[in-house]
């Protein structure tokens, strides 16, 4: 990695958060995602126009001249811890992420126009791959398509599919790798929705029919842009386990110092006290490593894949226990249904898993730093 990672937020950064935090505290509350979730429409779509659109977020990542805002992963991940301290149901991971980066890579007309509708937030898209499936990982091979570009075959676990406009569909053609365009609601698309873990980010399984689509990259810059969006969604996922495990724990530390038992404030135990320190220091050097993450990937560094590597083996497990510690030191109201720390343990559960596991991205630590495998 070339140069010094710059992991301090700058003022541009600063103030986006605050514009997200304000918007997010005033329309994503947990009442309102906890009551959102038990209906039929789990995802908040007019919070979503209202980020894409009013503040620009589906467009971050596209340059200005395709109608973007221009940023780079640094803002972007900014967004993301807070989405991720609210639990947002909005589909920015997979429509102004992962859609969007695989789009750029492909640099055709096609890609660059359905670009600028995703970053306009005329419409949503989703990238149909699984959503463990880890950067690195072989091209999906669950799709083909023939020569006329008609499409058959199956994807599970798809997320933001549900709400999607848009389909970027891997897929495996006569001439080898490709991805492809489809709209949701072409004949021979089938979307449903399996009962997932976490509520709040949907997964979808689809099923393709003979449906026609429209080539987006072949062989030569399919796989390579497949990979770069799935590089870039786990090392901006990171961000979203940060904001997470950072809401857990000024949560606890805040029901701590006002719960009083046999007398005393909870919060005065010395037992409690080390095991919010250690949380504390886990959170910290989550922090560190995500924004060395999208410090990495905003620069382009050649070192971008150690820098998501450690982020991701590292937040994952970190998000996961500040979760359980949240559920845990609530005592008996953490494991309510009505308290929103299920939904922050059952997010945290579901990001341990996506776009590759903790030790997933600790083997290809050991490849990327040349380090023996283990036996």
């Amino acid at each position: 990695m070339t140069g010094t990672p710059d992991l301090l937020y700058s003022d541009v950064e600063d103030d986006l958060r605050d514009s997200v935090r304000a918007l997010l505290t005033d329309r994503c509350s947990p009442g309102s995602v906890l009551a959102r979730i038990e209906s039929d429409t789990p995802y908040d779509l007019g919070l979503w126009r209202t980020l894409a659109v009013e503040l620009g977020l589906a467009g971050l990542l596209v340059p200005e001249k395709l109608g973007g805002q221009g940023a780079s992963a640094r803002e972007a991940a900014v967004v993301l811890e807070e989405l991720g301290a609210a639990v947002a149901p909005v589909p920015f991971l997979g429509s102004a992420v992962l859609a969007t980066c695989a789009l750029l890579c492909c640099a055709t007309d096609i890609a660059d126009r359905t670009v600028g509708r995703l970053a306009s937030g005329e419409a949503v898209a989703a990238l149909a791959v699984p959503l463990p499936t880890a950067p690195g990982a072989a091209f999906p091979d669950g799709v083909r398509a023939d020569q006329t570009g008609t499409l058959n075959g199956r994807v599970t676990s798809v997320a933001d599919a549900s709400v999607a406009d848009l389909l970027v569909i891997p897929a495996i053609g006569p001439d080898g790798p490709g991805l492809y365009e489809v709209a949701a609601d072409t004949p021979g698309v089938r979307i449903t929705m399996p009962i997932a873990l976490d509520l709040t980010r949907p997964i979808s399984d689809i099923e393709l029919d003979g449906v026609p689509s429209r080539l987006l990259a072949g062989p030569g810059t399919a796989v390579a842009a497949l990979d770069h969006a799935l590089l870039t969604g786990a090392g901006l996922l990171a961000s979203e386990q940060l904001g997470l495990a950072q809401w857990c724990l000024d949560e606890t530390v805040r029901y701590l110092g006002e719960r009083h038992q046999f007398g005393r404030v909870v919060g005065s135990f010395q037992a409690l006290k080390h095991r919010l320190a250690d949380l504390w220091l886990e959170t910290v050097s989550a922090r560190a490593a995500a924004r060395n993450a999208a410090d990495a990937l905003a620069s382009g560094s050649p070192g971008a894949p150690v820098a998501v590597a450690v982020a991701q083996a590292y937040g994952a497990a970190a998000a996961v226990r500040a979760a359980e510690e949240c559920v845990q030191l609530h005592g008996g109201i953490g494991m309510t249904w009505e308290h929103p720390a299920h939904l922050y343990l059952k997010r945290a559960k579901s990001d341990e898993i996506a776009l590759g596991t903790p030790g997933r991205h600790r083997a290809a630590l050991a490849r990327l730093v040349g380090l023996p495998p283990a036996g």
